[in-house]
């Protein structure tokens, strides 16, 4: 009688990375500036397409564009907003930032200027969940005399309204820092001119704990000092305003605060670019709740900017941005230190630029930008998730046994210490972490 042995050999595999790269090629200048994952574990990507210009005067063009992905990046819908109409040119719809509302829809605050008015506006556009638009609004804007106005960042309050910050522009006068607040139909509650005496500009607000809002921009320094500095506001749930901090790099340059966040301590993180000796640096603060800072960081030694942060689960903090031209993610621990960092650019591409991240719920980072591909000579949006460690391409460790190796027992397969036997399988572990899955076959 012969026996026949059967081995299946089983070895540890540690799989790391998970993740994808995707671009959006719409127009010839596709920007990507905020993204969000969605309740149904995919994401919602807000930018404008057909863009031309430099984005702050009157020759540019371009569409609200939103794009809605499964969590694998591929896109369900994609939608836009706005009519590029060269006979009319110039007019411009742009797409700043955008959340997901309570409701499952989603809401969207811009730039509008049509032909029918005269300069620019704050573009409000709230959506069902498949992107079908159920109201828009624009505020300011209606007159050069009452003061242009532009929108960067949106979020949905507790009272199921909207607070907007971005600026507000007279003719013959300074840029103001301009907070608005609405109802759940985007109507006009109130509005505030805050900032100092000189041009000022909100980039990024959030609702904090106690029902006010956190405000980071920019303010010139004086009428004769044409430079600026990163500015934090405080106010409470009017927009009045409760106190100010600025914050330099220490030389006469401009710096800038794209985004703030309250961190669970009470406190607010806050990222931008600041000028340090020569060049321009992504930095990172930290204040307490009274916007007096606890630390800075800066990262990168050349050109460079931070443009979104988060506070991780973990208590550290995840910021997305760009130096030397890559798109650059960092992570750092609870007290601004680096943890690791990772670069981004598509095969093709000689320029990434980040602008919006987000960690997910599995624990990686979603982030979007733009990414400039001379092939095509075209910017297109950018797409990037990732895992913990902002990997995104996969690989997998496969340890190979040890010669050496020792049996430490044998047992069934429920798991059960047992004795070889014919026509019963059985596994065998060794001290390595290998396994082998036998049979003998009479």
């Amino acid at each position: 009688m012969k026996k026949l042995l059967l081995i299946l050999l089983c070895l540890p595999m540690i799989g790391f990375g998970q993740g994808w790269e995707k671009t959006f090629d719409k127009t010839s200048g596709d920007h990507g500036n905020s993204v969000q994952q969605t309740s149904d574990g995919g994401y919602i990507i807000c930018g404008t397409i057909g863009y031309s210009g430099n984005g702050n005067g009157a020759s540019m063009s371009g569409d609200v564009y939103l794009i809605k992905t499964d969590s694998q990046g591929d896109t369900i819908w994609t939608k836009i907003f706005g009519n590029i109409d060269i006979s009319t040119f110039p007019q411009s719809q742009f797409g700043n930032s955008v959340q997901q509302t309570s409701d499952g829809g989603y809401i969207i605050c811009g730039i509008y200027h049509g032909p029918e008015v005269s300069c620019r506006s704050i573009y409000l556009i709230k959506t069902d969940a498949n992107g079908i638009i159920q109201w828009n609004q624009t505020i300011g804007g209606a007159t050069v005399a009452s003061g242009c106005a532009e929108g960067f960042s949106v979020q949905e309050t507790t009272d199921l309204g909207y607070i907007i910050t971005g600026r507000i522009i007279f003719p013959g006068s300074d840029d103001d820092l301009y907070l608005v607040k609405t109802d759940s139909q985007g109507n006009t509650i109130w509005t505030n001119i805050l900032g100092g005496v000189y041009s000022d500009c909100g980039y990024s607000v959030q609702q904090t704990s106690d029902g006010g809002y956190i405000i980071a921009g920019s303010v010139y320094k004086s009428i004769v000092n044409i430079y600026k500095d990163v500015y934090l506001i405080k106010t409470d749930n009017q927009g009045d305003t409760i106190w100010t901090k600025t914050f330099d790099g220490g030389i006469e340059r401009d710096d800038e605060g794209y985004s703030v966040q309250q961190t669970s301590d009470g406190g607010y993180i806050i990222c931008g670019s600041m000028t340090m000796a020569t060049s321009i640096r992504m930095f990172l603060i930290k204040t307490n709740n009274l916007g007096n800072m606890m630390w800075t960081e800066t990262f990168g030694n050349t050109s460079g900017e931070g443009r979104s942060v988060q506070q991780t689960i973990d208590g550290g903090y995840i910021i997305a941005g760009t130096i030397d031209n890559y798109l650059h993610l960092v992570k750092t621990n609870n007290m601004g230190i680096k943890q690791w960092d990772q670069t981004f650019l598509g095969p093709t591409a000689s320029q990434a630029w980040g602008y919006s991240v987000q960690q997910t719920s599995d624990g990686g980072y979603i982030i979007c930008g733009k990414q400039y591909s001379p092939g095509g000579s075209s910017w297109d949006i950018y797409l990037i998730k990732t895992d913990g460690n902002g990997n995104v391409t996969s690989t997998f460790n496969i340890p190979t046994p040890n010669s050496n190796r020792k049996l430490e027992k044998v047992v069934d397969i429920l798991g059960k210490e047992t004795k070889p036997q014919t026509n019963i399988p059985f596994i065998e572990i060794y001290d390595d972490g290998t396994v082998e899955k036998r049979i003998v076959i009479e």
